[in-house]
């Protein structure tokens, strides 16, 4: 039988589990994971055109003035 933990190694609680799971080479194996945009459900994806119109209109309320044209 295998087992998934997701640990949170910021914490020391996270840090102290890990270590000691880390004794037990024979048994068990440590794989390392950043979470990647793909994996963070509650975030939405678009576009690089709507993300640089999102920026440009942000600038403009800003600074009152479109910088595209300075």
């Amino acid at each position: 039988m295998t087992v998934t933990a997701y640990i949170d190694i910021n914490t020391p609680t996270g840090r102290r589990i890990v270590k000691e799971l880390e004794t037990h080479k024979r048994v068990v194996r440590i794989v390392y994971n950043d979470p990647t945009p793909n994996q963070i459900d509650s975030e939405e994806t678009i576009a690089w055109e709507e993300a640089e119109e999102y920026l440009w209109k942000k600038l403009e309320e800003n600074y009152g003035v479109d910088l595209r044209t300075v």
